[in-house]
């Protein structure tokens, strides 16, 4: 089976992260999972092929917001979509100005969460070829 994404599920909520995952992975996706923002930076750093995490924004600890402004920080280009059962517009847009490709209300149908991880696997791809395409250019014009 073609892998379509590399995905890390971040929430405290084990059962939710099993179901999730589970729901995921038939739909051929490689989903990892994390139960704090600790570990899910951590997984981050071993994992260095994840491109897509889903960030609980509640979590207990580190919450959801910090670990996208780490995650940013850290890896730019990976894209985090934020996850909330209490949403409030503030958390939302807070969010989004982080840098968060999107934000989903608890519970979404999987396939809406699987359409959003598989854009931001693409946008994700875009981004790293743009990078190599101008690494490529800059190489050329050394040479000549």
């Amino acid at each position: 089976m073609h892998i379509t994404a590399n995905v890390l599920l971040v929430d405290d909520d084990a059962q939710f992260t099993e179901i999730t995952r589970k729901r995921l992975t038939v739909r051929g996706m490689r989903v990892l999972s994390a139960h704090s923002g600790l570990e899910a930076l951590a997984r981050l750093v071993a994992e260095p092929e994840i491109e897509v995490v889903v960030l609980d924004v509640r979590m207990p600890g580190m919450d959801g917001l910090e670990v996208l402004r780490r995650i940013k920080a850290e890896h730019p280009l990976v894209e985090v979509i934020m996850l909330s059962a209490h949403a409030t517009m503030d958390e939302a847009v807070d969010g989004m100005m982080r840098g968060a490709f999107d934000y989903l209300l608890k519970p979404c149908p999987v396939e809406t969460l699987e359409a959003k991880i598989r854009a931001a696997a693409m946008r994700k791809r875009e981004q790293e070829e743009k990078i190599l395409d101008a690494r490529r250019t800059a190489q050329g014009c050394r040479l000549e």
